[in-house]
C-alpha cells in the first residue's frame, strides 16, 4: 500500500520508457539516472517511509489528469501533495487559479523556485485535513466562479480527503485524483461485486464516477507494489433524491456496512445502531417491499434511498 503524497517529476525530456520496464525506446539509463539524481540533490530531498513518497516519473500521467478535470480559465483548482510541481504546471496553464497543497516542507524551496512568480499559483504548506476548505478559498482563491479538485491523492488518506471536500460545504463540479486501483475500483463497483461497499454508495449518491487510466506501478519510483489509476468524479449540482436527505441515506448504509455480513434485519433493525425505534425501521423496510433477510451488499443505491423515504 502507498501511504502519503505522490511526488511529481517532469522529467518528460530525459524519462525512457524503456528503461523503467515500459517497451518502445532504447534505454538511456546514465541521462535518466543524472536527472533523478541532479533534482533530488539540489533540493536535498529525503524520501520518507513513513509517507511511502514516490516519483512520478511519466509526465504524460500529468497531462491526462489534466485532461480529465476539462479545465477552462473559469476554473479554479486546489492540487493536494503538489511535491515536486510537476501537475502544478499542467493546471496553472489551462485554470484560472491554483492553490497547490504540500504538506512536506523539504519540498516547498522546488515549488517556490518554479511558481512563487507565477500570479495564478498559490502555494500553501499543510495537512489538508487540517484546514476548512472554506477558510483556504477564501484566503487563496476568493470569489471562485468554478471549483475542481485534481490531486495526486495521499493514497493512505484517500477516502478521508474526499469526504473533506464533499462535506466542506463547498461545490467541487469535478474530481480528478489518482488512487490506488483498488481503491478505484471500490469508487465504481456495481451492486452485488465483491467490492461493492459503503464508498461505492457514497459516490453514486454524490456523483457520476468512472476510472479514466490505469497507472501501472512501472511509472513511479520506487516501484510500488500495487498499481494506480485516475479517477473522474463529476459531483451532482443537486441531489440525487430531492424528497430525501441524504444524510439519513448514509446513516443507513454506513450501519448496515458495519456489519455487511449480517442480513438488514439484523444491522438496521435488531442492532438498535440506527438510534430509530425498530418498528419504524421494520416498517420501512416493508414498504419498500424489500427482504429483511438480505445483506446490505445486495442492496442498490435506490434501495437504501427508498428505506430512508419510509422513515420520513
Amino acid at each position: 500500500m502507498i501511504a502519503g503524497s505522490t511526488l511529481n517529476v517532469n522529467i518528460t525530456a530525459v524519462f525512457d520508457p524503456a528503461l523503467f520496464g515500459i517497451i518502445g525506446m532504447p534505454a538511456k539509463t546514465e541521462r535518466v539516472s543524472m536527472a533523478l539524481r541532479d533534482w533530488v540533490d539540489q533540493y536535498g530531498i529525503k524520501f520518507k517511509k513513513s509517507l511511502g513518497q514516490n516519483l512520478l516519473l511519466d509526465d504524460n500521467i500529468n497531462r491526462i489528469m489534466a485532461d480529465a478535470a476539462s479545465l477552462t480559465k473559469e476554473d479554479d483548482v486546489i492540487e493536494v501533495g503538489a511535491g515536486l510541481g510537476a501537475l502544478t504546471g499542467r493546471l496553472h496553464e489551462r485554470a484560472n487559479r491554483v492553490l497547490a497543497v504540500e504538506i512536506d516542507r523539504s519540498f516547498m524551496p522546488c515549488l517556490e523556485d518554479q511558481f512563487e512568480t507565477v500570479n495564478n499559483v498559490s502555494l500553501f504548506r499543510g495537512d489538508i485535513l487540517n484546514h476548512k476548505l472554506e477558510k483556504l478559498v477564501d484566503e487563496f482563491l476568493p470569489g471562485p466562479k468554478q471549483l475542481k479538485l485534481v490531486s495526486n491523492l495521499p493514497y493512505y488518506i484517500t477516502t478521508p480527503i474526499l469526504f473533506h471536500f464533499w462535506d466542506s460545504g463547498l461545490y467541487f463540479e469535478r474530481m480528478v485524483v489518482m488512487v490506488q486501483e483498488e481503491v478505484g475500483l471500490r469508487m465504481v463497483a456495481k451492486v452485488g461485486a465483491r467490492d461493492y461497499s459503503k464508498l461505492a454508495l457514497a459516490c453514486q449518491l454524490r456523483a457520476e464516477v468512472d476510472i479514466v487510466h490505469k497507472v501501472p506501478a512501472s511509472c513511479f519510483r520506487p516501484k510500488p507494489k500495487v498499481d494506480s489509476c485516475i479517477v473522474r468524479i463529476r459531483n451532482r449540482a443537486e441531489p440525487l433524491y430531492s424528497d430525501v436527505a441524504n444524510d439519513l441515506i448514509t446513516k443507513l448504509v454506513n450501519v448496515a456496512f458495519s456489519q455487511r455480513r449480517k442480513t438488514i434485519r439484523n444491522s438496521l433493525v435488531k442492532s438498535g445502531n440506527l438510534e430509530i425505534d425498530s418498528d419504524r425501521v421494520m416498517a420501512a423496510i416493508e414498504i419498500a417491499e424489500i427482504d429483511p433477510s438480505r445483506r446490505p451488499q445486495t442492496l442498490s443505491l435506490d434501495e437504501f434511498a427508498a428505506i430512508a423515504r419510509n422513515l420520513n
